[in-house]
């Protein structure tokens, strides 16, 4: 299902937060959404999602506008993890994982094995399968973090959307639910818009970059056709350098370290 955002614009009030922003994501392919603190990325999984409402442009699923689904039908279409977690503490985990099956149910609000089905898997795929007893108010933030994306997955939607989801995750956790949603993109032919802080981490995961300023697209393409010093530098107000990756060919971005008074001294190698 391709996901298009045409002309969009949003704005809190009187402050314009996204300007006239168009982007496309295909089938089977993750977008990764970079820019600094400010840029509008929240926002854009906020307006998509329909949290927040666009002040003007179309948002398409398949061609079809976005905006006007019922809550039921987008969340059929569209799942979200979000920055924040709101998980309701004295749920089980398994009870907060079925909950991502509530578009799927009857007007009786009946639990289906299918149901069950998805929201297993879901458990298994972000290893939290010895955790499905434990109330979600007792887990740590990293816990936390996998429960809001294994509720996502058993939505089992075309859409994914994430928003910053490797926060409070260590990097074995993180490496695996990238890898995750790289499988899934390609397995199940997902549309994935992924708000990512970490420009490495857009670089080997990726198909496209988007990277934002100001609420406007500055750049969109290949991770190696925008993870560039020209560009970061512009965009970031830092120096950088650009090195390719030794094994997969990908962009790494490396942040110049200030030499001088109070800089780290290189110690030698043991």
């Amino acid at each position: 299902m391709k996901l298009e955002l045409k002309d969009l614009s949003v704005a809190y009030g009187a402050h314009q937060v996204i300007t006239d922003m168009s982007l496309t994501v295909t089938q089977g392919e993750i977008l990764a959404v970079i820019g600094p603190n400010g840029a509008g990325k929240t926002t854009l999984i906020r307006v998509i999602s329909g949290v927040v409402l666009p002040k003007s442009g179309e948002i398409l699923a398949d061609g079809r506008e976005v905006t006007g689904l019922t809550i039921q039908e987008r969340a059929r279409i569209l799942a979200v993890v979000p920055q924040a977690r709101n998980l309701p503490g004295e749920f089980s985990v398994y009870q907060a994982v079925l909950m991502g099956r509530t578009p799927h149910l009857d007007w009786f609000g009946n639990i289906s094995e299918e149901d069950h089905h998805f929201t297993r898997l879901a458990l298994q795929q972000c290893q939290l399968d010895e955790l499905i007893d434990r109330p979600v108010g007792e887990l740590s933030g990293g816990e936390q973090q996998r429960v809001l994306v294994a509720r996502a997955l058993a939505q089992d939607t075309p859409i994914l959307l994430l928003d910053e989801p490797t926060t409070h995750l260590d990097i074995r956790y993180q490496t695996n639910l990238l890898n995750l949603v790289r499988e899934l993109a390609f397995d199940r032919q997902l549309t994935v818009l992924m708000v990512l802080h970490d420009l490495n981490q857009a670089g080997l995961y990726a198909d496209r970059v988007a990277l934002l300023e100001k609420g406007q697209v500055f750049v969109t393409g290949e991770p190696q056709q925008v993870l560039t010093v020209e560009n970061l530098e512009q965009v970031y107000k830092i120096h950088v350098s650009v090195i390719v990756h030794p094994e997969f060919g990908t962009p790494l971005v490396i942040p110049d370290v200030q030499q001088g008074r109070g800089s780290r001294k290189t110690m030698p190698m043991r």
